[in-house]
């Protein structure tokens, strides 16, 4: 009997450390996902005859806002050297339609190149390309993660513009 509770017991002690155990690409896809999901909700919350609107002269419109983000995950993820082919982000696009697609496009492209990941080769230098000057030599995990910051830091802008037009973001509303 007291085999059978000491081997029950191991186990449960393996079963227990085997779902606890962290994984820098596992979390990496988690956070890049929900990502996902936050910024396509904010981007479609804006009706399509603001996609223009500007706070100020200077600043992007709300749809460039979105296009920046679609570049620079395609160009940061692109980093990964993913056998997924990158989507073509069209700059110009005024569309909400085209516009929402690339952003999702951007996204799902990031998700290739997580996927194809290992603990392991996230650890790796990511390939250097004309836009490091921000960052320089990398793993890919500060890749990803430099990517999400800078995704959040327009998120944060994108806050701004809503709240300007009178339309509360959709993580903000109370049902």
């Amino acid at each position: 009997m007291r085999t059978l509770l000491t081997s029950v017991l191991a186990v449960l002690l393996a079963t227990t450390a085997a779902a606890q155990t962290a994984s820098i690409r596992d979390g990496a896809l988690q956070d890049w996902t929900r990502l996902k999901d936050t910024m396509m909700k904010i981007a479609d919350a804006m009706p399509e005859e603001k996609f223009g609107f500007r706070a100020t002269p200077p600043e992007r419109t709300f749809g460039e806002q979105i296009l920046h983000v679609a570049e620079a995950n395609v160009v940061q993820m692109g980093r990964f050297a993913s056998k997924a082919t990158a989507p073509v982000v069209n700059m110009k696009a005024t569309s909400k339609a085209e516009i929402l697609k690339a952003l999702g496009d951007s996204f799902d492209f990031g998700t290739a190149a997580l996927t194809e990941q290992t603990d392991q080769s996230m650890l790796l230098t990511a390939e250097t390309t004309r836009y490091d000057r921000f960052m320089g030599p990398s793993t890919k995990a500060r890749v990803v993660y430099y990517v999400i910051g800078h995704t959040w830091d327009i998120y944060g802008q994108m806050v701004v513009y809503l709240r300007l037009n009178g339309i509360t973001p959709p993580a903000s509303q109370r049902f």
